[in-house]
């Protein structure tokens, strides 16, 4: 799949995902719902509603391990998606211009120590 085809994914989804991508693989439901109830509770008919539309949409692959278990491997790296996103708000959001994007970075609240970490990054880049 190329990043420009990497769809953007609801926040319920995307919380799901965060804890994938944060956890080795494969990644257990029971993992995943143990990590959501200490943010917020949530049922297990919506849990596995939120898994079943990830893999749907290719982001998880789903190992079923029994009747309401099953194991997740990330399809997507989160690399992979956080470039994909970036370009998408660059394009859509930006049309385009990098001086518009990087304006919004610097606009979103950033401490000088963190615009100084973005400088060394883009000067990396250029290596």
């Amino acid at each position: 799949m190329k990043l420009n085809d990497i769809r953007k994914i609801p926040d319920s989804e995307l919380e799901i995902m965060q804890i994938i991508w944060n956890n080795p693989a494969p990644v257990s439901r029971q993992t995943i719902e143990n990590v959501l109830n200490k943010q917020h509770k949530i049922a297990l008919t919506n849990l596995l509603t939120l898994i079943t539309r990830l893999s749907e949409k290719g982001f998880v692959l789903v190992e079923r391990k029994g009747r309401e278990s099953g194991v997740y491997y990330p399809m997507i790296s989160k690399r992979d998606y956080l470039a994909s996103q970036s370009y998408r708000f660059l394009d859509l959001l930006c049309n385009g211009s990098l001086a518009d994007y990087a304006g919004a970075i610097c606009d979103s609240g950033l401490t000088s120590n963190q615009i100084e970490e973005l400088r060394d990054l883009i000067g990396r880049s250029k290596r």
